[in-house]
């Protein structure tokens, strides 16, 4: 297991709240604590602004986090991790150096449409703007382009892609997947009722995804549009739970409310959390390696449930922990 998810910060991003850059009211609703305690923010100059209006709203950006640093300088208020999403690589090192003091709200960039073609560009910004800053700013790549569709090339791109992201690995908080711009390019759209990880196209290249980084990287799951109307928490609770047992970590949400749904699906059931603290406590010099579960239900093996369980711990560290269904 690789170094990177063996530091609670790359657990901590949970629900990641998309929001346009433009968006004025925005920083009064965070010092309003309108979003509630407890989720991340993606401050958004990709696809959700014209493209005409893009120095309009660096603008907005850089004066909303301004704002958030002032307030903060005079009362306490929860300050999610904050990342910027942006068009292209020139975009992290400019916005970078426009900033004051208010970088300090900053914890990363979101890189859309992260492929062959940007990724080196991308990186070297990161590397960049890093050796600038007296703390770590971090990269969130979105595997989305058309690019990772083909078979013949897919395990190629996402090995060198890997291979080139090794360079910075400690600065990759997470990985995260496209799944509307996956979807799109097929023409699929799921309903409320209907889970990405039954879309068997889009489905195999999140698997494919989850081969090749899961194992040193913390993945996250996909956004799912509902967030009113029929049905729309059950089919998100059901889809975070095929997140989960497919190896994603956390949730890129659209609306506000989707976030509390989000942090309870996240909250550790109480009996995985038992099991998890007595297999990361097992005392090496007996014999066995092999112990029934705290509830007498299921085989704990020390051997093969070691990087479970201290996920399960990381996890309950961040959101906490729930009775079992």
């Amino acid at each position: 297991m690789g170094n990177m998810k063996n530091e609670s910060i790359y657990y901590s991003v949970g629900a990641l709240l998309y929001c346009p850059a433009n968006k004025q009211s925005l920083s009064d609703s965070i010092i309003n604590e309108k979003f509630g305690k407890k989720y991340s923010l993606a401050i958004c100059l990709e696809d959700s602004i014209n493209d005409n209006f893009v120095e309009e709203a660096e603008k907005q950006l850089v004066d909303t986090l301004r704002k958030i640093h002032e307030s903060r300088e005079e009362r306490q208020f929860y300050v999610p991790k904050i990342f910027i999403r942006v068009r292209n690589p020139e975009q992290i090192t400019g916005l970078y150096s426009r900033f004051g003091d208010e970088k300090e709200m900053l914890t990363g960039f979101i890189v859309p449409k992260f492929s062959l073609d940007n990724s080196e560009d991308y990186i070297s910004s990161m590397a960049e703007i890093n050796e600038a800053s007296h703390r770590k700013i971090f990269l969130m790549p979105i595997y989305e382009s058309s690019s990772i569709i083909d078979l013949r090339t897919r395990f190629g791109t996402l090995y060198t892609l890997k291979e080139r992201l090794s360079q910075i690995e400690e600065l990759v908080l997470n990985i995260r997947v496209g799944g509307n711009d996956l979807c799109h390019n097929f023409g699929f759209r799921r309903h409320s009722d209907e889970s990405i990880h039954r879309i068997k196209p889009v489905s195999d290249i999140f698997s494919d995804i989850v081969t090749v980084y899961g194992t040193d990287y913390i993945v996250s799951g996909p956004v799912w549009e509902y967030y009113s109307g029929e049905n729309w928490k059950e089919g998100l609770i059901q889809e975070i739970k095929d997140d989960q047992l497919c190896g994603f970590t956390g949730k890129t949400v659209i609306h506000p409310n989707q976030i509390s749904v989000v942090n309870e699906a996240y909250k550790v059931c109480k009996t995985d959390y038992e099991d998890a603290k007595s297999i990361l406590s097992w005392n090496c010099k007996t014999d066995d390696y092999v112990l029934s579960s705290h509830t007498k239900e299921r085989m704990n093996e020390y051997k093969t449930h070691t990087n479970w369980a201290r996920k399960t711990l990381f996890l309950a560290e961040e959101f906490g922990i729930k009775g079992c269904d």
